[in-house]
């Protein structure tokens, strides 16, 4: 799916963080791992736990304690997220990597004055120090965690809440995401969506997922924003 403009020009750009700006699958699939050590659980793989990837740290803990094996009870999840949530605490940003073209990309929508905001299912309690750790926390004006909000995607609220934070219309926006999740909450929220290859998609090819086009790196996002001039020999 080639792209050669936007639907609309974009006043301001949201984006999602794990498999969108920053590879953070090692971190996430080691504390897993350290989880159902200590729980005396299969473990499972770092391909495994990327699938899981993608609707916060609950449905993660959830999927990698029951995808394919016994059904835990709500009392026996809520136990492994608590155990979940203190390995990662301590494995947050050890191993994770932002992808190339990111940091280059937001530093030029930064320097054209385009509001940048990160929308992300990721706990504030982790999303907060991965972005200080990995040097991102300054290019981004709003960010909205997993728990900022009652709602977290694919519900609308959280693109919502970005843009009235800017003072842009949903349609004045434009998400950045790798998955459907980020497609469907951009779809209902009437805001314009990008998805990137190569990403977390929940085991869903990403070039059948509705949205207005694909990237497979962030760089590719610069030509298409306003403030882009090519010349013509």
């Amino acid at each position: 799916m080639s792209l050669q403009k936007l639907p609309s020009p974009a006043k301001a750009v949201l984006f999602d963080l794990d498999g969108t700006l920053v590879d953070a699958n090692p971190d996430l699939a080691a504390a897993v791992r350290a989880m159902l050590a200590e729980l005396g659980e299969p473990t499972r793989s770092d391909a495994e736990v990327g699938r899981f990837v993608g609707k916060g740290i609950g449905v993660l803990v959830e999927r990698a304690l029951n995808e394919g094996r016994r059904t835990h009870d709500a009392a026996e999840c809520a136990a492994a997220l608590a155990v979940f949530r203190r390995h990662y605490a301590i494995l947050n940003g050890a191993q994770s990597v932002v992808y190339p073209g990111v940091v280059e990309t937001l530093r030029t929508l930064n320097k054209r004055g385009l509001p940048c905001a990160l929308v992300t299912n990721k706990a504030a309690e982790f999303t907060l120090p991965l972005l200080k750790m990995l040097g991102l926390a300054e290019y981004f004006q709003c960010v909205v965690s997993g728990d900022t909000l009652p709602q977290s995607k694919p519900a609308p609220e959280p693109l919502w809440h970005a843009c009235a934070q800017f003072g842009v219309a949903p349609e004045e926006a434009l998400m950045i995401g790798d998955s459907a999740n980020d497609a469907l909450a951009a779809r209902r929220a009437g805001v314009p969506v990008l998805l990137l290859t190569g990403g977390y998609s929940e085991g869903v090819a990403v070039d059948t997922l509705d949205c207005d086009g694909l990237i497979s790196n962030l760089a590719e996002l610069i030509p298409l924003l306003p403030g882009h001039h090519t010349t013509q020999s």
